[in-house]
């Protein structure tokens, strides 16, 4: 599934994966989120509720433009840069265009919509 990430009027385009967690992370969009800075590499929101751990990894690795999810926080994670393996940081999706957009420092409010075939 494709999702805009809409900034100021700016808008960058994800995909999700095809996972528990993504997919319950995708049955709460629309969403508006504020983005803040966290540890220079990831710009992070609370969500309304936790997601679905059903079937997910310890955890991942990830690269710069990865959506992920963490757990103990029940937070959304945008990674603006790569970093090492963290448990239960669970994969949602990919940024495919506009990480430039996201990478702004926060705090900032974000919209999260579904895009339609």
């Amino acid at each position: 599934m494709k999702i805009r990430l809409i900034v100021g009027g700016q808008t960058a385009v994800a995909t999700l994966y095809d996972n528990a967690t993504a997919r319950d992370f995708a049955a709460m969009l629309p969403l508006s989120l504020t983005m803040t800075d966290y540890d220079n590499i990831e710009r992070v929101s609370d969500l309304p509720r936790k997601l679905s751990t059903e079937d997910a990894p310890e955890g991942m690795t990830p690269e710069a433009g990865e959506l992920t999810h963490y757990v103990p926080w029940g937070n959304l994670a945008i990674f603006i840069k790569s970093r090492s393996w963290s448990r239960n940081l669970l994969p949602l999706g990919r940024i495919e265009q506009g990480l430039d957009i996201l990478s702004q420092p926060g705090p900032y409010s974000l919209r999260i919509e579904r895009i339609e075939p």
